[in-house]
C-alpha cells in the first residue's frame, strides 16, 4: 500500500514538474515591464506637454518586436544581450550590450534578439500626450524620405510610408514641406 502511495505521489510531482515546464517555456516571449512614467510641459521635440515612459523589455534568443514605429522620440539602451535592428527601407544594424541608440520619428523598424543569451533593453518614450508609443504595420514600410537627395534617381519609387508618392517632386515636397 505504500508503494503505491509514494507512486502516485511520484506521479503529482512528475506531473506538476512538466505542466512548469511548459508554463514557463510559453512565458519565455517579449516581456515588457513600465518602470516609470511622468507628464511635462511643453518640450522638443513634442509641441504641447509631453508624455514620458520608461519601459525594461526582454527578449529571449528569437524572439522579435515586430514591425513599428514611433509617434514620439525614442531611446534605447543596451543592458545585455544583442540586438538587431532591422529598417522598412533595408538595412540591418547590430547592437550589444552598452551601445544605445535612438530611432528616428515614425521609422519603420523590427527589433530582434540575434544572440544567444536574454537581451534587456531600457526604452525612453517621449511621446505627444494621448498619441500611442508605437503603432504596429504588420511588416516592413520605407519612409518616410529624410531629405530631397532621397527623392532622385527614381528613389521617390521606393517610399510607401507614411504614403506613396506620384512623382519625384511630390517626393521632395514631402521632404521639403513633411506634407
Amino acid at each position: 500500500m505504500k508503494r503505491i502511495i509514494s507512486n502516485r505521489k511520484l506521479l503529482v510531482v512528475l506531473t506538476l514538474g512538466v505542466i512548469t515546464v511548459f508554463a514557463v517555456g510559453a512565458y519565455a516571449a517579449v516581456v515588457s515591464v513600465l518602470l516609470a512614467q511622468g507628464t511635462i510641459p511643453p518640450s522638443e521635440p513634442v509641441d504641447g506637454g509631453a508624455e514620458v515612459r520608461m519601459t525594461q523589455i526582454t527578449l529571449q534568443p528569437g524572439d522579435t518586436i515586430p514591425w513599428h514605429y514611433h509617434s514620439g522620440k525614442v531611446s534605447v539602451i543596451i543592458k545585455s544581450g544583442t540586438v538587431t535592428e532591422d529598417e522598412g527601407c533595408g538595412g540591418t544594424e547590430v547592437f550589444t550590450a552598452g551601445q544605445a541608440f535612438e530611432e528616428p520619428i515614425p521609422r519603420v523598424h523590427q527589433v530582434r534578439n540575434t544572440g544567444s543569451v536574454q537581451a534587456e533593453l531600457f526604452v525612453s518614450f517621449v511621446t505627444p500626450p494621448g498619441q500611442p508609443r508605437t503603432v504596429n504595420t504588420g511588416g516592413p514600410l520605407c519612409g518616410p524620405p529624410e531629405n530631397k537627395d532621397q527623392c532622385k534617381d527614381g528613389g521617390w519609387l521606393n517610399f510607401n510610408f507614411p504614403r506613396s508618392f506620384e512623382d519625384q517632386g511630390d517626393c521632395v515636397s514631402y521632404a521639403n514641406n513633411g506634407k
